[in-house]
């Protein structure tokens, strides 16, 4: 149970962590795109190694036991493709102006130029919201899944989906606050759009516990390895580049490739 109450916990930070994009937009003339760029490159490089080099064959090992080698691989590449699929069939039913996954530029509150209506940009922080819940889900599910199987594998997963949802904090505050000029409210559905992560954790933990075993762990381990490369190439990658220099993004990506690889081994 100790490491069930920590699995919530972490999800709880990960999820909570688009109050952060909140605050810097609300409270901030600019917004360093550069180091924005550079830690999502981070963020990509960390979930991509750990989802590879140590979620993939942990996958790999426990549907080995139940399905033996040759069966339980084939089994394991197809779980990690259901969870890319997963991600990818929610990117397609959310509509590509409203979908935190497409690239639409980091908005600013200091930003000039004509005011759209107010209703407009009210739609359309409550759209980017409740997309970001939905997208946010799955990912409270992978979030859990990894802690509530290794704790010490699943802080830098935390750490780097915390750094993924700053941006889409921030795509939720601006058009909410340039819409009533309410910083407290802009910044609470900010923050709100968040829960869905430990929503995701509540409900995939209640669904599975009764058929939780080394085989459901190992199907659940290898999606939730394909839901996180899918949301680092699909997402992370692509936003880094287009928040600041092409290679900012490759350096922060082998630099998260590079800390996950000692944080690991200073575990063994």
């Amino acid at each position: 149970m100790d490491n069930v109450y920590l699995a919530f916990l972490l999800t709880l930070i990960a999820g909570l962590s688009t109050g952060i994009g909140s605050v810097i937009a609300l409270f901030s003339k600019t917004t360093n795109t550069k180091f924005l760029a550079a830690a999502l490159g981070f963020s990509a490089g960390v979930m991509i190694y750990v989802s590879m080099i140590e979620i993939f064959p942990d996958a790999k090992a426990s549907l080995a036991v139940s399905f033996g080698d040759k069966t339980g691989t084939l089994i394991t590449f197809v779980s990690f493709l259901a969870g890319m699929l997963l991600i990818a069939l929610i990117d397609k039913l959310i509509p590509e102006d409203k979908n935190p996954h497409e690239i639409q530029g980091i908005p600013s509150v200091s930003g000039r130029g004509e005011q759209p209506q107010k209703t407009k940009l009210m739609r359309t922080g409550l759209f980017t919201a409740l997309a970001i819940g939905i997208h946010n889900f799955p990912e409270g599910l992978a979030t859990f899944v990894s802690a509530l199987q290794d704790p010490s594998v699943a802080i830098p997963i935390v750490a780097a989906i915390a750094i993924h949802n700053i941006p889409e904090g921030i795509a939720v505050s601006v058009p909410i606050y340039y819409a009533t000029k309410n910083k407290k409210r802009a910044f609470l559905l900010s923050f709100a759009s968040g829960l869905s992560e430990p929503v995701g954790a509540v409900i995939g933990y209640l669904i599975l516990l009764p058929f939780m075993s080394e085989m459901v762990f190992g199907i659940l381990f290898a999606a939730v390895a394909g839901i996180m490369v899918f949301i680092s190439l699909d997402e992370l990658l692509p936003s880094a580049r287009a928040y600041g220099e092409h290679h900012l993004s490759i350096y922060g990506m082998v630099a998260g490739m590079a800390v996950m690889a000692v944080s690991l081994w200073m575990f063994m």
